[in-house]
């Protein structure tokens, strides 16, 4: 009699459309031969799922955003789970872990991991608010113990976070499936290409103030966010709609066509979020597969790769003076550049999925091995 298929239940508060990370890694799930679930949330403006091989389901809550929000998707969640068959739950970030760490304790047998996409307490939305902080600390105290096994997204922070919940955190990097290149011509003026959401601690502000400086180039950024009006005012106000353009949000399929025709890829971010200290955006990747070079700030993560592959160069201060001299080097220096593009195109053969995604395979193995 053949074995009943392993259920795992995938647990995010976001959308599901856009989430690459959790499609990538239903999807490893499906072909490791184990039933899969993803679970996430229902908005309002909230677009048709796209058809995946695992299953999907959106729970709705009235609240959009803030406390209000986290305790109704909460609520939802856990009887949500209370209703179904598991055999691994997979929290993702702090705002599920809660309710998954407290569905194992009702469920016999019931085995859980956790993926810390990104260092949860020390988000920027977070500095300066030391009760909301401490409240999600304690979520972290009560949840990380509980589990089976941790994920995390990049060497650093699995050695941070390791240290502080004394809990092995296994590495599975936020990498792009790999794609042949398509010749595709570089647009002219250069392409100085962002893509992210438009929010707070981006280095947004600083990269559109430092296209004063720079010719021959325009910045194009692409996604929204909540500052993207402030951004265009700000654009307007100092002249520079000639230079500045935003795109809006790209599907993912098109966004890799259009970063291939880009010319540098931005990942800036400002240092005073230990959040953004320690991350590895998966933006960074996301250039290395279109054999773009990349400005990135001087973080550990991206000293600890550019070391090994000089793709991008490293930027120490994050200001609009300091973006433009760097820029502008480059511009000046096609040797350099054409150096940068090679050790992308060496390095997009090691940073791929369809290698990162054999080391989800080990965990799995060993949490269900595991029978205290």
């Amino acid at each position: 009699m053949t074995e009943p298929q392993k259920h795992i239940i995938c647990t995010v508060t976001n959308d599901l459309v856009y989430d690459q990370r959790m499609i990538r890694i239903c999807t490893a799930f499906v072909e490791f031969g184990y039933k899969v679930t993803l679970v996430g949330r229902e908005k309002k403006t909230s677009p048709p799922l796209t058809p995946r091989s695992f299953e999907q389901v959106r729970l709705k809550v009235s609240a959009e955003h803030g406390k209000l929000f986290y305790y109704q998707f909460h609520r939802a969640l856990k009887q949500w789970l209370l209703a179904q068959k598991i055999d691994i739950l997979y929290a993702v970030d702090l705002d599920t872990l809660l309710a998954c760490a407290q569905i194992k304790q009702k469920l016999k047998n019931l085995k859980l991991i956790y993926d810390a996409h990104e260092y949860f307490t020390e988000v920027p939305e977070l500095q300066n608010r030391p009760v909301i902080k401490k409240i999600w600390a304690q979520i972290a105290k009560y949840g990380i113990p509980k589990t089976d096994s941790c994920i995390t997204v990049s060497e650093t922070l699995g050695e941070v976070l390791s240290q502080k919940y004394d809990k092995r955190f296994h590495i599975i990097r936020n990498v792009p499936t790999f794609k042949t290149p398509t010749a595709l011509p570089q647009n002219h003026p250069k392409i100085i290409l962002y893509q992210g959401v438009l929010n707070k601690g981006r280095g947004i502000e600083a990269a559109i103030l430092a296209m004063h400086q720079i010719n021959e180039a325009q910045l194009w950024l692409v996604g929204m966010g909540d500052l993207e009006m402030q951004f265009k005012e700000l654009v307007i106000r100092e002249k520079l709609s000639h230079k500045v353009i935003f795109k809006g949000h790209i599907p993912p399929n098109n966004l890799h066509q259009l970063t291939q025709q880009s010319w540098l890829g931005i990942n800036l971010l400002e240092g005073d979020s230990l959040n953004y200290f320690y991350s590895l955006a998966n933006k960074f990747f996301d250039y290395m597969m279109a054999a773009v070079p990349s400005l990135n700030m001087n973080f550990p993560e991206y000293r600890r790769i550019l070391s090994e592959y000089p793709m991008g160069l490293l930027l120490s201060e994050l200001t609009p003076d300091a973006i433009a001299q760097q820029i502008n080097g480059l511009i000046n220096n096609k040797a350099a550049y054409l150096q940068l593009t090679d050790e992308a195109k060496k390095a997009r053969n090691v940073f791929n999925w369809s290698i990162e995604k054999k080391k989800l395979l080990p965990v799995l193995e060993v949490v269900l091995a595991n029978n205290n």
